[in-house]
């Protein structure tokens, strides 16, 4: 295959590509997801990443359906990274793409869940003895007898589970002596051209020095015949033993030796000097050669019977690290394996993957749903009161989610992209409980400052062609009436919502003008978010989860209340308080009391 035919890889990064590993190791290192192999060859390690999730994903990345969602998508992934054990781990970790196949979502979730669970269950000291293994394998960079040594001590603590069969089938005497001989190697034990570790051998290590010594000297064989040339050399015999004395002397080498490698026809002192020097280097380094591959056979067969479990350990370290950092990403994140559905997206106390705990947990639901009505205990309700119903209704194919300013929509918008496309990729997610269906497309749209007919277009080019498209799409839609004036927006929003049932797909909808909306489909409903107060420190105090089938209230005097209490002027106090009597100044008083500030306090 072409290294052009892959997404993203013109002329230009192929030429590198090719200069730098060659195309058939770069043809690898894209099919294998190597991320630190192409950035080590020179491309941008975002750039690298893009590449390869195109190459080992390009159909599952069209779930992405807008920049939204690719932001959401890149953010988790950045997210989990987090939590690798090591680089490479990460890297294979940011390129993780959603799956279209049930199965290899399914089989995903059995090797994360069974990490996750491995992890819990070590203690903090076992913990803390898988994160030094695997940061000393990085820093030996991932060589045979880090893999090797990293094994043993994954072994050591125990790990079990599905994850690690593969640990289970190594044999630790085999890898303890595989070890030993791995130590006295530099890279790879493969191949013929082995290269045996200083130390490994002292014979070896003797004629090295030596070698290294007579190098020296030949670098500088016109100083070595100044020293062995003075004015009692009248003859070549005396000039030759002179330089046999010279050389032995400061290399180490037997005299014998240095005899051995003079010229017989040299033109003159100079050439002699020289040509003795350049033979005494070709003679020692065959010396050297000779005895490492002796070395070398040696350590093969010390490594003997261990080859098979050296090469598994190799791989699976590699692997294990994957898991067992999602794992680690699941456990410290409280996240729990989602049940896949055919349709629908339910979750039970879900908490936003990017805001820091403590956070009020939601739960939220929309299309088909299976959750107990237990599992909903607590859903909906807020103060001392109930919502309409303490549950959604299964089946409903839209929601229209109403409320506060500031009240979480967004963020709740956010939470169920996250739990969705988490899920896609065969990862648990932040909830107690979670039902989550099959997506062909994720559209998530954040809502846009900007007010214009530009805006508009653009919106509508978004989020209406994956809408209409073949399969399911999930829609999450935020504040239409942001783009255009309300009147038109309610329009606009009445025919996304329609379309939507229509096209059989599921929605999500934040707008502040459901009350300027028509009659909805019998499978849609509204829900609403509600803002209580003020608290002491003039925090907007809200009630994040939802009350289903019901009219959220923006509850503007809260917002003005806060306005009044923190405004330091007089002048533009006295503004505020003037848009609190067009809102309500019972309602701002009430505020304020409730919050226990009076008039001039700071």
């Amino acid at each position: 295959m072409r290294l052009e035919d892959y997404w993203g890889i013109g002329p230009k990064t192929s030429e590198l590509l090719t200069a730098e590993l060659g195309t058939e190791r770069a043809v690898e290192a894209i099919e294998s997801a190597d991320v630190r192999a192409l950035v080590d060859a020179g491309l941008h390690r975002g750039r690298a990443t893009r590449i390869l999730r195109r190459a080992n994903g390009a159909a599952a990345m069209d779930v992405l359906a807008t920049s939204d969602t690719r932001a959401v998508y890149d953010d988790l992934l950045t997210l989990a990274a987090g939590y690798a054990l090591t680089d490479h781990a990460a890297d294979r970790i940011r390129v993780l793409t959603p799956y279209l196949d049930r199965p290899e979502v399914e089989e995903r979730l059995d090797r994360v869940v069974a990490a996750r669970d491995a992890w819990s269950g070590l203690s903090d000291a076992d913990r803390e003895r898988v994160e030094e293994a695997f940061a000393e394998y990085d820093a030996a960079g991932g060589t045979d007898r880090a893999a090797v040594e990293t094994a043993l001590a994954l072994r050591a603590v125990g790990l079990t589970g599905e994850t690690f069969d593969a640990l289970d089938a190594l044999d630790d005497d085999r890898l303890r002596e595989a070890a030993e001989a791995l130590g006295d190697v530099r890279g790879s034990i493969d191949g013929d051209d082995v290269t045996v570790a200083s130390g490994a051998d002292d014979e070896l290590d003797r004629r090295r020095e030596r070698l290294d010594a007579a190098r020296e000297l030949s670098d500088a064989a016109f100083d070595v015949l100044e020293a062995v040339r003075d004015g009692s050399l009248r003859d070549f015999e005396a000039l030759k033993s002179a330089t046999v004395d010279h050389v032995a002397t400061e290399t180490g080498v037997e005299p014998a030796t240095v005899r051995g490698v003079v010229p017989d026809d040299a033109l003159d002192a100079a050439d002699f000097v020289s040509a003795t020097l350049r033979g005494l280097v070709e003679e020692l380094e065959t010396a050297v050669e000779e005895r490492e591959a002796t070395v070398a056979a040696d350590l093969r067969d010390r490594i003997g019977d261990a080859d098979g479990d050296v090469a598994r350990a190799v791989e699976t370290v590699s692997d294990v690290a994957v898991d067992l950092s999602l794992g680690r990403f699941a456990a410290e994140r409280r996240m729990v394996r989602p049940r896949l559905v055919d349709d629908g997206v339910a979750v039970r106390n879900a908490r936003n993957p990017f805001i820091d705990e403590p956070v009020q947990p939601v739960s939220y639901a929309v299309g088909e749903h299976a959750l107990d009505a237990d599992g909903w205990d607590g859903a909906g309700r807020t103060g001392g009161g109930r919502a309409d119903s303490e549950r959604p209704p299964s089946g409903d194919r839209v929601s229209v989610l109403t409320g506060a300013n500031s009240g979480g929509k967004t963020t709740l918008l956010e939470t169920v992209c996250a739990v969705t496309l988490l899920a896609s990729m065969g990862l648990p997610v932040p909830a107690d409980e979670a039902e989550v269906g099959t997506f062909d497309r994720i559209v998530f749209h954040r809502r846009h400052a900007s007010f214009n007919a530009g805006v508009l277009e653009s919106t509508l080019r978004s989020v209406v062609p994956p809408l209409v498209e073949e399969g399911r799409t999930l829609m999450l839609v935020d504040e239409f009436e942001a783009i255009t004036e309300p009147g038109r927006a309610a329009d606009l929003l009445n025919g996304l919502v329609d379309l939507t049932v229509d096209r059989g797909a599921l929605g999500v909808y934040v707008t502040h003008l459901a009350e300027d909306l028509s009659p909805l489909p019998d499978t849609a409903r509204i829900d609403g978010i509600f803002a209580e107060g003020l608290t002491n420190d003039l925090e907007l105090r809200v009630d994040y989860q939802p009350r289903f089938g019901t009219l959220g209230k923006s509850t503007p005097e809260f917002i003005v209340s806060r306005l009044v209490a923190n405004a330091t002027d007089r002048s533009v106090r006295g503004g505020f308080e003037h848009l609190a009597a067009a809102v309500g100044e019972e309602a701002v008083q009430r505020t304020l009391s409730d919050a226990r500030w009076s008039p001039g306090e700071e």
